[in-house]
């Protein structure tokens, strides 16, 4: 290969059938993805068409185009109609597969397509072998609300499975609208504040079982999209309170005497203060408390100023 020709990226895939392979995007070049065994780049998968999308680069650019695909092609959760110009970082959905623009690295530059595509296809069989699930991956690669936003606007149905080491989460979608989720299979806590909660995981791995239904007696009537708006609104807020709260396994307590009258709280600081009363712990506090995690914090963080609750 020229040093010319050597390529200023590479496609990484971070989930889905060739998850763990990676692919050099040579310049002044064009790649044409799809199902059809003649092609540049071969993804053997039912959601990809035959003759799925082509992306080109130019000297400086990288740009892609979908080639009028049944499923549509995806970058960065929007469904893209004419082409599109690719940057590091920006994540592709092309059927099951989340494929990441990177920059290129060592042995990956010196790799020809043909070499490339063998890898890929290697990867592809092992994984079947081993694991069998067509589209999973780690919350490092692709945060969660990034990837819900993607299978939101690829309209996919199923299970997705969150395990971040010490709870596991479940969210259910239905062409793309999720519809009820749980944490450890808790239903004592709502399923909009199962999705907030799982919005704040940064590790952890995920797994997309399709054509799972769930009957559920009351769905989320949420758009996905305000869901996920909300639930990054409420993590931000709710980072910035963490400092003045004690750990989440912390007990609290009612000191007696109390330092002010009752009457002076709001019916929301009440509830919370009864919370404390019959739980004893700021993790229960928050489970049982009816609203947000960032209600409850709030209120608990203004009952401790004001000695309502103490930690013991």
């Amino acid at each position: 290969m020229l040093m010319t020709d050597r390529p200023r990226f590479a496609l990484r895939f971070i989930s889905g059938k060739y998850q763990g392979g990676e692919f050099p995007l040579r310049m002044n070049r064009e790649i044409i993805i799809g199902r059809s065994s003649d092609l540049d780049m071969v993804l053997v998968e039912d959601m990809v068409s035959r003759r799925h999308a082509k992306i080109s680069s130019t000297d400086a650019d990288v740009f892609i185009q979908d080639m009028g695909s049944t499923n549509g092609t995806f970058v960065n959760g929007e469904k893209i109609a004419g082409r599109a110009q690719l940057a590091e970082g920006d994540r592709i959905l092309v059927g099951t597969s989340i494929i990441k623009v990177v920059g290129v690295e060592g042995s990956v530059a010196q790799q020809t397509e043909a070499e490339a595509r063998r890898r890929l296809e290697a990867g592809a069989q092992q994984r079947q072998q081993t694991q069998g699930r067509p589209m999973s991956g780690v919350i490092e690669e692709i945060p969660l609300p990034d990837l819900l936003q993607l299978l939101s606007t690829s309209r996919k149905s199923g299970v997705l499975t969150i395990n971040n080491g010490v709870s596991i989460g479940k969210i259910y979608l239905r062409k793309g609208a999720i519809y009820f989720a749980t944490i450890n299979d808790d239903f004592a806590v709502s399923p909009q504040k199962a999705i907030y909660r799982m919005l704040t995981w940064a590790t952890g791995t995920f797994e997309l079982e399709p054509s799972v239904e769930m009957q559920v007696m009351e769905e989320i009537q949420e758009s996905t999209e305000g869901l996920l708006m909300e639930g990054v609104r409420q993590l931000d807020e709710f980072r910035n309170l963490q400092k003045s709260l004690p750990p989440l396994g912390s007990p609290l307590a009612v000191p007696t005497p109390l330092a002010g009258k009752l009457r002076e709280l709001t019916p929301s600081e009440l509830d919370t203060f009864q919370l404390v009363l019959d739980h004893g712990q700021l993790q229960k506090v928050l489970d049982n408390f009816p609203g947000t995690d960032l209600d409850a914090a709030q209120n608990i963080i203004s009952l401790m100023k004001r000695e309502f609750v103490v930690v013991p």
